[in-house]
């Protein structure tokens, strides 16, 4: 026998009976989203309103299964199944969804998942109180050409101030008085008024032409040169006026994308000519916990070291922070190390400096040139170098980078004269300056600290979890979800579509991890119903032996 199959029979229209399996996303998804108790309808999209429950739901689902597409989320809302039960049959229009993805909505919505996430996950034990942070490169929706180097913005706009200074020097040998104050800067309101006093100069030499028949007139030569200085100044006043808006669109940055200006050129891995071409990117910032993802950033920094003070201030808001914060040498820096000393005496921070394993190579050990070789005297506050050379101590001294942070270095001096008061050519540089060494004292007591916290079992044990934790969920989001580009362009909408794309890895490693638990469980019930069987056997066998 087999079905009688009719694709042109007529039938009744009945909605979606079938239910996704017990382990199913999609009831992950369903479960979450009901827990947050939305009330507040939709007010975007044809129908006019949808409820956020819906949209939220199919997003999710759809960025679990490595669709971003707002077109392509649509059609999955009309042919996929699971997609048709959590949405009751409802189909959002490809704009609806894309409006919904960048709206303020879904980020407080996103937000609230997360965290009542990871109040979940502490409460049945999945994650525990150690916080591994780590950052990749996600590209931007930008033109990998359309870059703009502050540092050319800097060059053209001197020249362009060259430029204008010659052309009013033009004007004053044209007998028309505009002359600067002398160390003055370049101003567009300068420039409008030079301009404004240049065209009512124009309007009198009209007039005067007009009143007068002369042939040859002086005046007309003089109006067409004025008319051509007028004509570049107004040219170099809208250089000058570009230039200073993109000055402001840098704020602290070297580089920005024309398409997207949030974008900063960074060096990223996906890079197939294998030339170290930089490209427009995001630097996405996590912090997880077994695998699940309790935070994260979005940042325009190319490097990692100034994110971190900025990231942890969040988590410490959201009171996620576990015990131990774990991340690579990327973060090591003074100032992050003296922000957890004063800010965060209560956590410890597993971060190794730049240089510690360096330091432990036969190489680095030998190098006469590195201090920490030298012979100290804490006593009389001396050092001695491997050639006998006595550096005493001569000045505090101050240094403060371009973010501000003020470091405090001790200075030492090679004495000139050795033990027989005779110059000792060896505390001289090449060019006859005596030999200068500095000390930072706060940097060397951190990097003491770190080495301590590493070298002890524990710690150190707690650290080597670090790639299999956090370097795990970014393999994750770029092979398994192919998440490597943003579909959206501006740093705020960019923060929104992290959040759903992370919060999707969070529903897969739940599901997979409460599948996993259940094969365990069942697997260990099929033991014991074997084990039970087999001494049921045993019994029997051994009952059947011994019976006359």
């Amino acid at each position: 026998m087999y079905n009688n199959y009719n694709i042109n029979q007529t039938v009744l229209s009945i909605k979606t009976d079938w239910e996704p399996k017990e382990n199913h996303p999609a009831r992950m998804i369903n479960q979450i989203v009901e827990d947050l108790k939305i009330k507040d309808p939709y007010i975007f999209g044809r129908p006019r309103k949808y409820d956020l429950r819906v949209l939220l739901k199919l997003i999710l689902f759809a960025y679990t299964k490595g669709i971003f597409s707002s077109r392509r989320i649509n059609t999955l809302a009309e042919e996929n199944l699971a997609a048709r039960w959590l949405t009751q049959e409802q189909v959002p229009a490809y704009r609806t969804i894309c409006r919904f993805r960048i709206s303020d909505e879904v980020e407080n919505l996103i937000n609230q998942c997360i965290q009542k996430l990871t109040k979940y996950l502490k409460q049945n034990n999945f994650i525990d109180e150690v916080t591994f942070i780590d950052g990749t490169k996600i590209l931007a929706d930008a033109n990998k050409y359309s870059f703009v180097w502050r540092k050319n913005t800097i060059r053209f706009d001197k020249l362009n101030r060259s430029a204008i200074i010659s052309l009013l020097e033009e004007l004053n040998e044209a007998k028309f008085k505009c002359q600067l104050p002398a160390e003055t800067d370049l101003t567009l309101e300068m420039l409008d008024e030079i301009i404004l006093r240049l065209e009512n100069n124009l309007k009198d030499l009209n007039k005067k032409i007009e009143k007068e028949h002369n042939s040859p007139n002086p005046d007309k030569s003089r109006r067409r040169k004025l008319k051509s200085l007028k004509r570049k100044l107004k040219l170099r006043q809208t250089k000058l006026l570009e230039y200073k808006i993109q000055t402001g669109i840098y704020g602290k940055r070297n580089s920005y994308s024309k398409t997207d200006h949030d974008a900063t050129f960074m060096r990223v891995k996906e890079d197939s000519m294998l030339n170290g071409q930089l490209k427009p990117a995001y630097n996405l910032q996590i912090a997880t916990s077994k695998q699940f993802v309790t935070a994260f950033g979005i940042f325009q920094n190319p490097g990692d070291t100034k994110t971190l003070i900025p990231f942890l201030q969040q988590q410490k808001a959201a009171e996620t922070l576990g015990k131990y914060i774990v991340a690579d040498a990327g973060y090591g820096s003074e100032s992050n190390y003296r922000y957890f000393e004063d800010e965060l005496p209560e956590h410890t921070a597993l971060i190794p400096y730049g240089t510690m394993l360096k330091e432990n190579s036969r190489k680095w050990q030998s190098d006469d040139r590195k201090v920490m070789n030298w012979t100290y005297h804490p006593k009389d506050d001396y050092f001695i170098d491997p050639q006998g050379v006595r550096f005493s101590f001569y000045a505090y001294r101050k240094r403060k980078d371009k973010y501000g942070f003020v470091r405090e270095f001790k200075e030492y001096k090679a004495n000139k004269y050795d033990n027989d008061f005779q110059v000792d050519h060896r505390a001289f540089t090449k060019n006859g300056n005596p030999r200068k060494i500095s000390i930072n004292d706060a940097w060397e007591y951190f990097k003491a600290k770190e080495r301590k916290l590493l070298s002890n079992y524990q710690t150190g044990s707690i650290y080597g979890r670090r790639k299999i934790d956090v370097e795990s969920v970014f393999g994750g989001l770029k092979a398994c979800l192919g998440f490597k580009r943003f579909s959206v362009r501006g740093l705020e909408k960019v923060k929104k579509e992290a959040g759903i794309a992370l919060m999707a890895m969070n529903i897969r490693k739940l599901v997979a991890r409460v599948t996993n638990y259940n094969c365990f469980i069942n697997k260990k019930k099929r033991l014991v119903k074997i084990k039970e069987q087999f001494s049921l056997i045993s019994s029997f066998l051994k009952d059947l032996w011994h019976s006359p």
